[in-house]
């Protein structure tokens, strides 16, 4: 039997559920910034939208689904951070397109960017000739960043959660031997005690997790 004070209190636990995901997650609201959080939204808004107004469904039955769920993201985001492999499925990672004005079309199709997707994007960055593009890179969530001859270089970590990023290595021309130096020179010998390292201006910076 439909009952409003049924309904109140299911929409209540949802509530409760989503701040303490958002709490847990590190995030500071429900945007999505990445593939997994997408994911988490929708099936988080199906479950409590079609469960509110589900007599059949009782109280305890909606909290163990919410439970389940809020396990498994909580989970998959403990991959994401601590195995690369997980974390390259889950939200990819930065494709260079464009490379010293040269178009990558294998990179292009690698994106699911169509010749039409490229061009659009191109020309809303004010990019009318390829060839002023030093690098175009299609960021994780859809983005593109420009680089034009004569700018500066594209920074991104080469270290992310301790692990190493060798397509970011591959763009700064250099290998796992020289990011092996460049290590050893401020004192690190496991690589899963940095927690962020970037080649800036030609200077290594680490920050390592102990770092307050």
């Amino acid at each position: 039997m439909f009952t409003y004070s049924d309904v109140v209190l299911k929409l209540l636990i949802g509530f409760i559920f989503m701040t303490l995901l958002i709490n847990f997650t590190g995030k500071g609201n429900l945007a999505p910034t990445s593939a997994i959080d997408q994911v988490q939204n929708y099936v988080l808004g199906g479950i409590i939208g079609g469960v509110i107004y589900n007599s059949s469904i009782t109280l305890i039955q909606f909290v163990i689904v919410l439970l389940i769920w809020s396990l498994l993201i909580l989970i998959m985001r403990y991959l994401k951070i601590h195995v690369r492999i997980v974390g390259k499925f889950i939200d990819g990672g930065p494709i260079t397109i464009v490379r010293d004005g040269r178009l990558l079309v294998h990179n292009c199709l690698k994106a699911n960017l169509s010749a039409k997707e490229v061009d659009f994007k191109l020309r809303s960055a004010g990019v009318y000739q390829i060839e002023e593009v030093k690098r175009a890179i299609v960021e994780q969530n859809g983005s593109l960043t420009i680089l034009r001859q004569g700018d500066g270089s594209i920074r991104y970590p080469l270290i992310v959660d301790g692990q190493i990023d060798f397509d970011v290595l591959e763009l700064t021309n250099h290998d796992e031997a020289w990011l092996d130096e460049q290590l050893t020179q401020h004192g690190i010998t496991n690589i899963r005690d940095v927690y962020m390292a970037k080649y800036e201006n030609h200077e290594f910076k680490v920050t390592r997790y102990d770092r307050s």
